[in-house]
């Protein structure tokens, strides 16, 4: 019955243009047809615990059972993060104003809410007066960067136009733009390229990282896979990327160099990288309620802060960049 209920909320939120161009392309990969593969991808929703999209981006169509049962699937995480992260503790992840305020040790840049511009805080004003040439506009409660914003600061900017235009386009939230470390401006300029990186807590109440990914945009202003950007496996060891960009759109082929900057990828050294490791460390430790996080992490010229974290950090960009499910990775953990 509760996969049942899962599959109600697949078909609920289905991207069905995605879907159509995923059924074409494994129709023509594999020579089946379409009922077919729709068939069989609905008999593994309940068989593994995947939705449907996921039959198609976990490239089940060329895996045997075997290999189909190693992947975390949206049911299995979503079942793992219940047992990890409490829903009365996920609001210190899942809103970005409480999560600014409850690890600012660990953020840099300024940020200034909604609400605080309301009150009309002459404060809040000059905080905004004193940035840098760009402002960033963002939903506290947004996911993989829907409606996010930024906007060339100019001196005519205040706070009631700065108000409205908060208000008419959903967001909450006005942060300081973040300026990236010149390697990463390197490999690609469009966007805040920033280290995803996977903790949790382990059975003697110290950090293990479950993984770290490098997230770079292609002449986008933000990183998510979802927005047609691609993602590489981090070495924990050196902090050098082993592998090449993957895309969630199983259409498009693995990048091996930038396609705007020609950087090579593969061997490319995530600058600070241990001081990324150092501060989610640090940050997981901070408050141990939630057990599992998805940090985000900035890399600046001047040092490393956290952007946010993610209590449902995403599964496809835990596994797909090392083309394998890490599902007994995680599994391990809640025994």
């Amino acid at each position: 019955m509760k996969k049942i209920v899962y599959l109600g909320y697949y078909l609920k939120q289905m991207n069905w243009n995605q879907l159509n161009l995923f059924l074409n392309y494994t129709a023509a990969k594999t020579n089946r047809s379409k009922i077919g593969i729709l068939f069989s991808a609905l008999k593994n929703v309940f068989t593994y615990n995947i939705s449907i999209l996921e039959y198609f981006q976990f490239r089940f169509f060329e895996k045997n059972s075997v290999q189909r049962s190693e992947w975390a699937g949206t049911g299995f995480m979503y079942e793992s993060v219940q047992k990890l992260n409490p829903p009365k503790c996920r609001v210190i992840l899942s809103d970005k104003r409480v999560f600014l305020e409850h690890y600012k040790e660990f953020v840099s840049h300024w940020h200034v809410t909604l609400q605080e511009l309301e009150l009309n805080d002459l404060a809040v004003h000059s905080k905004i007066a004193s940035g840098n040439q760009k402002i960033v506009l963002k939903s506290s409660s947004g996911q993989c960067g829907e409606g996010l914003l930024i906007k060339n600061f100019t001196q005519d900017i205040d706070g009631k136009s700065l108000i409205n235009e908060l208000k008419q386009t959903g967001n909450d939230i006005v942060e300081q733009f973040v300026e990236q470390h010149d390697d990463l401006n390197r490999m690609s300029p469009s966007g805040l390229n920033t280290l995803r990186i996977f903790t949790i807590i382990n059975k003697n109440g110290g950090v293990d990282i479950l993984g770290a990914r490098l997230r770079i945009t292609i002449d986008s202003h933000i990183d998510n896979l979802a927005a047609g950007n691609i993602a590489c496996e981090v070495d924990l060891q050196s902090g050098k990327i082993t592998g090449p960009g993957i895309f969630s759109d199983i259409t498009k082929t693995d990048v091996y160099q930038h396609p705007i900057t020609n950087v090579e990828i593969i061997g490319f050294q995530v600058p600070l990288f241990h001081e990324c490791i150092a501060l989610v460390t640090r940050a997981a430790l901070f408050d141990t309620s939630n057990k599992t996080v998805g940090w985000d992490v900035a890399i600046t010229k001047k040092g490393v802060e956290l952007i946010e974290g993610n209590h449902n950090w995403c599964k496809l960009l835990w596994q797909l960049p090392v083309k394998k499910g890490l599902k007994n990775v995680l599994a391990q953990y809640l025994k």
